[in-house]
């Protein structure tokens, strides 16, 4: 059955939206409780009957990826020799080859320290000491993403050697409590600006330089991470990559210019036979079944359409992993989902991508390249699921965000709550509506078509309404000037995701070039 009012007021629905406070949602234990066969792999046959598990081999799923970032981190010193009636050292406390020993293990704990906090994965390579152009060279060339330059001392040229145009380079510079490094007096007019008043320094500008504070260093690093995950990302576009519009026509190309991306076209004409495969396969039908009754019996969930389209949703979740196994990727994006997978699937992708998304790989509607590459890049960032959303008009510093797809593990730990319903256009297949946490900031992105300069601005999650309209669908007030997001929207499909990664997201996108408009860092006039 279908849902199209404004209000929902039948017992079995989830918890009302609007006066839901932030967290109540269905923890991780509560969630595998009821659908414990929903975990990745061998582990889904457990719970199946040993008849229908025999008939099946053990699945191994290719897990979702998260490459390392690996950081090279080099201590850039000088030892002078004193020399009578005259100036022979620089600033700095690092003066002595006994100073840059201690100074090599003191920078050694300390990432140590830094690793264990990053919420991400990120590899430190062994701390190298440079003190010749030539030494600094040969280690800007090496087998790392990221630079990390502890510049203590020594002259501009080995500051220059070292700083590649085309490597990732950040500085760190210590004041108090010392030691004391030479850079931090002249970083800014003898190497970024080369003693005039134009910066000059390729590769390497002020938001690279960090001062004492390592949390302003990890964020950094945080950026660099999802920035090397979505460079060359291998995504499988059902039906063939495509762009919103006649402004994103261009996308794919821009997809794979920009950001490298390998878009892997895979036709219905090759999906029809797999999924009728799959719908012929007794066993593995009788375990989709199995899955999507588990799945609708757990706490929080509620059923509004046909429990056909739900079971047929975690068949069209099986091929779809098959295909993303193939390919040796853990990303798929599905064209023409408003239709032409439906009479194939007998079910809408809607409920699949959810269920893809939750487990942490990346799955999205509609192969609109205009936004896919950011929602791939905040994923990255911020560690969760993120969601690909239709916006509406701003007003009053409200927009209403809503999709027929959503993520129900948002902050990464707890399912929110769900009603499955029809997905709403067609009114056929099963379509989540998630209830995103009430007072929850959140971070959002519009890309431009041309993928030129992006919007962004931070969000507070206002309330869950139910319109005829697509089915996840949250009100968010924006902090900062709705005014100034009013006029400069482009493109048109948005991203968000729970949490503030604003400084992340411009930081990772000046490094390709693209501008960044943080609106919430402006006040309303």
């Amino acid at each position: 059955m279908t849902m199209n009012r404004s209000h929902c007021s039948c017992s079995c629905c989830a918890h009302s939206a609007h006066s839901r406070p932030a967290g109540d949602g269905v923890s991780r234990r509560d969630f595998l409780s009821g659908v414990s066969a929903l975990a990745i792999g061998g582990s889904m046959l457990s719970a199946m009957p040993a008849s229908a598990a025999a008939q099946l081999p053990t699945l191994t799923r290719r897990p979702p990826v998260r490459l390392p970032l690996k950081v090279q981190p080099v201590l850039i010193y000088s030892v002078p020799k004193r020399r009578e009636a005259t100036s022979w050292r620089s600033w700095g406390g690092i003066q002595t080859e006994a100073d840059a020993t201690a100074e090599k293990e003191r920078i050694t704990r300390e990432l140590a320290k830094l690793k264990a906090r990053a919420d991400f994965p990120v590899e430190f390579l062994p701390v190298q000491g440079v003190t010749k152009a030539d030494e600094a060279a040969a280690m800007a060339k090496g087998q790392h993403d990221a630079l990390l330059m502890f510049a203590a001392g020594g002259g501009v040229n080995l500051l220059e050697a070292m700083t590649l145009p085309d490597k990732w380079n950040l500085m760190f510079l210590r004041h108090s409590p010392g030691p004391v490094y030479l850079w931090y007096e002249i970083v800014h007019p003898r190497f970024l600006r080369k003693t005039v008043d134009p910066y000059g320094q390729a590769g390497m500008d002020t938001g690279d330089v960090v001062v004492d504070d390592y949390g302003e260093l990890l964020w950094r690093l945080r950026a660099l991470y999802g920035l090397k995950n979505t460079l060359g990302k291998k995504m499988i576009a059902i039906g063939g990559p495509g762009g919103w519009g006649a402004g994103g026509r261009k996308a794919p190309t821009i997809a794979r210019e920009t950001w490298k991306m390998d878009l892997v076209d895979y036709p219905y004409k090759e999906l029809g036979p797999r999924i009728q495969a799959a719908r012929a396969n007794g066993a593995l039908v009788k375990r989709c079944e199995d899955l999507a009754r588990r799945y609708l019996g757990q706490g929080g969930v509620s059923l509004h359409t046909k429990r056909e389209f739900v079971s047929n949703a975690f068949v069209l979740r099986e091929v779809f992993n098959d295909i993303m196994d193939e390919a040796q990727t853990d990303a798929i994006t599905v064209h023409h989902c408003m239709g032409t997978i439906m009479p194939v699937s007998q079910t809408t992708a809607c409920l699949v991508l959810t269920l893809l998304n939750d487990e942490g790989y990346l799955a999205f509607c509609e192969s609109d390249f205009v936004v896919i590459p950011s929602g791939v890049l905040l994923h990255y960032i911020s560690g969760l699921p993120v969601f690909l959303n239709d916006p509406t008009y701003p007003h009053d510093n409200i927009v209403t965000l809503a999709h027929c797809t959503a993520p129900r593990k948002m902050d990464g730990k707890r399912y929110e709550r769900a009603k499955i319903l029809t997905h709403f256009e067609s009114d056929y297949g099963a379509a989540p509506k998630v209830e995103m946490k009430i007072g929850q900031i959140t971070t959002n992105i519009v890309p431009d078509f041309d993928c030129k300069k992006w919007v962004g601005f931070l969000a507070t999650i206002v309330a869950n309404p139910f319109l005829d309209i697509c089915r996840s669908q949250i009100d968010v007030r924006i902090h900062g000037d709705g005014h100034a997001l009013m006029e400069d929207m482009k493109g048109f499909h948005w991203m968000l995701s729970y949490g503030d990664f604003m400084k992340e997201t411009g930081y990772a996108l000046k490094k390709l070039g693209i501008g960044w408009q943080n609106v919430s860092a402006t006040k309303p006039a």
